[in-house]
Order: structure tokens, then sequence, then C-alpha cells
């Protein structure tokens, strides 16, 4: 595997490093560029920081030596905002940005948001709705000649035909509807640079077929003639049984976990998995989440088959997903020369998505959790890279130089706060495994879940001069936390700020096995040890629970057990947000499908219950806010309809007041003000007992 940095630099190099990357014809005047190599489109406002994804490639890209531009939420409308830097040498890259640009415009209950995290100001409406295959036509409008590439989670998501909540229907792969050239998934570094050489080399966008994590299309005569190449297929096909039958794909656990061997792994890397077409799925609910489990078992990098899936007379082919960048690379990726600040023409305009990660660092990469809401896995994948403790040290060193850092880091994290340097214990056996979690329904045997790597990482920083205090504001997965009691110790004692947020997202076995998440015991042995480390610590500090609504294999008695839950233990959510359908994940092919793409699909799999339709959903959202008496009627009404009408009354294990009781003061009526000794931050509402101010040593 050639490492990410070993390409003699391309000519252009010679014009040194830009200040910043160029957002206007003035700037490229002013650097002395005539015109750009490459130019990238993005829906987000330019931030010249690694945690945004235009700003990481952009720096890449020209620490290979060529010239990148920024085109920074343009004016879609019309063609021309396109053509303001010039017409680029290679190509244009289009993002939506760091968001799939509907999560971003849109709630969970379909609702415009006001407001825009990612845009200066917060401005809400600077981007169209799908906005990679928007931006890629207003390319092709301005230069009909040039190469569009696309890429970013919105491309990764949607790079096989999808449900798309927003629109209720199952939608061709994105590559179609952007016209674009090559479609890159996951985390792209190495094959963006890739790119980038051959074309510049002289090679067509449309020769370049070889790289992995990209996507591309075909006619069926490429088709015909790259199959006759000796690569072998495998087709989920059989006409003879009905039309289709699944691959043989075990769950057994003896069989999720193999000894590859050389020619095992050869022989796949020359194998195409062709999928269920497009037509098919859209048609064929059970078809889809067939199709769904079979690209999630596609997806370790070390034993993944390149995809094949028809869209009428053209073949989108997906090569398997890229190598993960190792530690030397993430960490030079991450120390490129970024000013860690908003493009000054903002002139100073608050960008909400800045704010939050300015003084925060990226540690790692990538989660093997597979929780079935979260888009991690079909992005950036299962296995963890870390960077090395070296590079985070000098990272904060660099923050340091900020004029506004007054020497807090406010995380040390990635998309699991205690995932860094973990992973499975044997390449072999990593690179043969086809479980779609490393924790559930049980921590793997094979995982190395070690903790003193984090632990030493937090030790050092804090030791660093200037250094006030360092958070873990990142998800924590309590679940490998609880194996290391010295790490929950460390991280009460020096990383809390008083309250700490996790997800156990249920209380009830049915929703939580379709999450893949750890039973509500381990949440309890987690809590115990917090407020234990806490009271050592002589802190006064609390949890703060998040859980989900709706979501798929969710029953209204589940929610209510859920509801009592949170009753008992004195929570009493503020904000609660009902399951969003993001596309790809398994949990969105059970919204649309109603099956379980967790264990093999059959035509007599029963269906399993999915909240769906406006009242429902409100309903199970109702439950989460128990406490809000502008809810009362409502469920009220469905506590009868259950048959739990007990749950009614102003007692200690009921749920509501009746509706001829008064309020006694044991819920709050809603925008009352909070009661005396309850605290509420993050969006959360915790009664908790009268005590003296917290300590805030340490």
């Amino acid at each position: 595997m050639k490492n990410l940095f070993s390409r003699r630099k391309y000519w252009a190099h010679r014009f040194g490093i830009a200040p910043v990357l160029p957002i206007s014809r003035d700037e490229m005047d002013h650097l002395g560029w005539d015109s750009c190599d490459i130019i990238l489109v993005t829906g987000d406002g330019y931030v010249d920081h690694p945690s945004f994804g235009m700003a990481l490639i952009g720096r890449l890209l020209e620490s290979q030596g060529f010239r990148v531009g920024i085109l920074s939420q343009p004016d879609w409308t019309s063609a021309e905002p396109f053509r303001a830097l010039g017409k680029p040498n290679l190509f244009f890259g289009v993002t939506a940005g760091n968001m799939d640009s509907m999560v971003n415009r849109y709630t969970s209950d379909q609702r415009m948001r006001s407001d825009d995290a990612y845009t200066p100001g917060a401005e809400g409406g600077k981007r169209p709705d799908r906005s990679t295959i928007v931006y890629s036509q207003r390319c092709r409008e301005a230069y009909g000649d040039v190469p569009i590439i696309i890429g970013g989670i919105e491309a990764s998501l949607r790079r096989l035909a999808h449900y798309d909540y927003w629109s209720d229907k199952v939608r061709r792969s994105i590559l179609l509807d952007a016209r674009a050239d090559l479609l890159l998934f996951g985390n792209a570094e190495r094959a963006i640079v890739e790119v980038a050489h051959r074309i510049a080399a002289g090679e067509s966008a449309k020769q370049i077929r070889d790289l992995r994590g990209t996507g591309y299309l075909l006619s069926e005569q490429e088709l015909a003639q790259r199959l006759s190449n000796s690569v072998s297929t495998v087709d989920t096909e059989d006409t003879e049984e009905g039309g289709w039958q699944l691959l043989n794909f075990s769950d057994l656990p003896d069989e999720s976990v193999r000894q590859p061997s050389t020619t095992g792994r050869k022989k796949r890397q020359q194998t195409v998995v062709r999928l269920p077409d497009y037509e098919q799925v859209k048609r064929d609910g059970k078809l889809y989440a067939h199709t769904s489990r079979m690209f999630h078992l596609e997806t370790n990098p070390g034993n993944a088959r390149a995809l094949l899936q028809a869209h009428g007379n053209q073949q989108l082919w997906l090569n398997p997903p890229p190598e993960p960048l190792t530690t030397e690379e993430l960490d030079r990726v991450y120390e490129l020369p970024y000013t860690r600040q908003p493009h000054p023409a903002y002139q100073g305009a608050k960008i909400p998505a800045f704010e939050m990660i300015q003084f925060s660092i990226n540690i790692m990469r990538g989660c093997f959790g597979g929780c079935t809401f979260c888009s991690i896995t079909e992005h950036e994948g299962r296995i963890i890279q870390s960077r090395s403790e070296e590079s985070v040290l000098r990272e904060i060193g660099e923050i340091q130089k900020q004029p506004e850092f007054h020497g807090h880091i406010s995380d040390l994290g990635g998309p699991t706060a205690n995932m860094y340097r973990m992973r499975c214990e044997s390449r072999e056996i990593e690179s043969a495994c086809r479980r779609l979690s490393c924790v559930y329904p049980e921590i793997c045997k094979h995982m190395d879940t070690s903790h003193k790597p984090l632990i030493n990482l937090y030790r050092n920083a804090r030791k660093l001069p200037g250094i006030k205090r360092i958070f873990v504001a990142s998800g924590l997965r309590y679940d490998l936390a609880v194996r290391s009691p010295e790490y929950i110790e460390e991280l009460v004692s020096h990383h809390v700020g008083g309250y700490l947020k996790i997800a156990p997202e249920h209380t009830e076995s049915g929703p939580l096995s379709k999450m893949m998440k750890p039973g509500i015991d381990t949440f309890y042995r987690f809590r115990e040890l917090f407020e234990r480390f806490s009271r050592q610590a002589g802190k006064e500090q609390y949890l703060i629970p998040y859980f989900i609504a709706a979501h798929p294999g969710t029953t209204d008695e589940d929610m209510v057990h859920l509801a009592l839950w949170l009753k008992r233990n004195k929570f009493r959510p503020d904000q609660v947000q009902n399951f969003l359908p993001t596309p790809m994940s398994l949990a969105t092919t059970m919204y649309h499908s109603a099956q379980n793409p967790l264990r093999k699909v059959k035509r007599s799999s029963d269906d399993i219950p999915i909240p769906k339709g406006g009242r429902r959903r409100r309903v199970h959202k109702a439950l989460l806010r128990y406490h809000d008496p502008s809810n009362w009627p409502l469920l009220r009404q469905v506590l009868i309809d259950l048959g739990m009408k007990h749950l009614i009354g102003s007692g200690k294990d009921q749920l509501i007041p009746a509706a001829s009781e008064r309020f006694r003061g044991r819920v709050q009526p809603k925008n009352s003000g909070q009661k005396r000794g309850e605290k509420k931050r993050g969006g959360q509402k915790m009664a908790r007992p009268n005590r003296s101010p917290r300590n805030r040593k340490g």
C-alpha cells in the first residue's frame, strides 16, 4: 500500500503554501495564480480547520503540490457563481458539506430549520436541498468538459439505491442524479490524492476504475468487457427460486470470525457481488432489506468485495472500501498548515459549528459500535484509526498560539471518545471478520479494549504548560468504559465539567436489540462507578442520558415503560428528538421495510413494529416528555387505549395525573421555571438534592 505522502509533488508546489485557500479571483491574483488546478465546492462556510472536510481535503491536495480554490456556499440559482474562480485545470470536487444536506436543512419531523450551524451568522437557506446534486449540475453547466468528482458524507450515504425519508421513496444512486464522473466514499484521502495525480498525468476520470473507495457508472457493453477480464461474479438472482435468494451469510459466532487464507482473499478481490437492481429494491421492501444487509456485510476493507447494482441500462460499480490511514499518515493530515479560523472574508461572523470545535482535537476516526441508527459505519468504517500521542500534544501546542485560547481544551475525542487505539488483537482475524458490531451482543474476545493509551494521553496533555482544563465532550461507549474503572476514575476526576452525556437510547430489550445497544444493566454499572469516583473526587457531577423516540422496533408499551423509568429516576428530558432515518443506515432499512436486516431476511420473515405516522411519532416523543402538562391529554388517551389506565393518577408509580386532578407540585407546568434544587444543562433537566455548590477543583 502506497504511503499517502510518497508521490512526487505536482509542479505547482513552487507557488508555496497559501495563507488561506482562495475563495475569490482577487485572492488568486494575490497568490500569483492564473488558474486553480482543483476547485472544491462545498455547502459549508469555509473554515480552515481539520474538522471541516473541505479544509482537510484542500490542504491535503495543496500538500501534493496542487493549487486549490474553494467555492463555499455558492448561489446555486445559476451557473455564473460557479465560474467565479475560472475553469479548473483538473476537476471540480463537490460535497454537500459536513452533513447530509437534508439532515442539515430539516428536523426529524420534516420541518425546515431556520438556522444553519455551518454558515456564517448561522443564516439558514444558504445551501439547496440535495446540495451535491445541485452543485454538480451547476458545475456541468459552467464548464461542461471539466470532470466532476463527488464525495463527502452525502455522497457516501447515497452511493447505492437508498430510501430517502424526505420524499418517502427509494431513490437511485446519487451518482446518476449528480451526473458526476466519479464518486468517492468514506474517508477519501487516498482516493482523492490518487485521482488528482492521475488526472494531472493525463488520465481521464472515466478511465480510473481500480481505486478503492470509488464508484462509477458503466454501460452494459463496458460491464461485459470488464467482467470478461478475469473477474468472477456472484449473482443473487435465482429465477427457479421465486426470482431471488440470499447469499449464504451466517450469523453464527464461530462463522462470523474465521481464519483468512491468501487464496481466499485474492479470490474475493476478483469478485463482484451483483445486488438486486434499483427497480427491484424500489418496489420490494424485503428485497431492499436483503440488499442493505449484503451491503453492510461488505464494509470491512480486509474482505469486502466490489458491488454491482443495475440502474436501468446503466450499471453502478462500487469498489471495496478504502484502506484505513496509518497513524503516521493520519498525523500528517491533521498537522497540515491550517489557520484553524474561518475565512477572513466573513469578517468575524460567528459560525456555530466552528465555535463548538475551535479548541477541540480529533484523536481518532471510525467506530466499531455498529449502532444501527448511526452513519459512521457507512462513512468512516469500523476500524479505528488513531493519531499518535505526540501528534495530539503538538496540536494542543498549535491551539495555544490562538489569541482567543485561554487554557481550556473543549474536547479530546472523535466519533466515540474512548475507542482511542482500540482494535482487533489480530490483523488476520480483523481482515476476515464479518461482524456488524465488535461490541454487540457482547464485546468480542479478540478486541483489545485497553484504555491505558487514552489514560496516558489525558495525563500528558494535562501536564502541558498553559493548559488549565481538558474536557471530554464526545460520546462515550460506557459498555467499554466499565471494563476499565481506572479510566472512569481518570475521566470523572479531571475531564467532566459537572455533567457527562451518555446515550443508553432506551431501557427495553426490543428496541435495544434493533439498535445494537447494550442493556440498561450496563448503564447501572457505569452510573455506580461514575458516582463513586465523583464522590471520591469531592465533586457533585451528574449523568445526562439521551434517549431516542420512535426508533424501529419500538412499541407504544416500550415507550410507556421508558417514561416510567425516567420518572422513577427523576429524569425530565427537555429537548427530545424522534428517530431520523438517514440514508443507508440499518435502522433506516428497518423503518422503510419493517424487516430486520441484522439477521437473514426471508420471504417468511415477520415484520417488526415501526412507529410511523405523525400521531404515533408524536405519542412516542410525548412519552419522553411525560412531565409536560401540554402532553397529558394525548397521553391519557394513549394509556386508556393501551389498557394502562392504572398509570393515570397522582401515585408515585403512576405516570401522569388524571384530568380532574389539579397540579400539586410533583410535575412542573410548561415554562413555569425550575423547581428549587434543579439544574438545567445541555437540553436536559434533572432533579438533584439541595446541596452546596459543586466543588470546581481539578
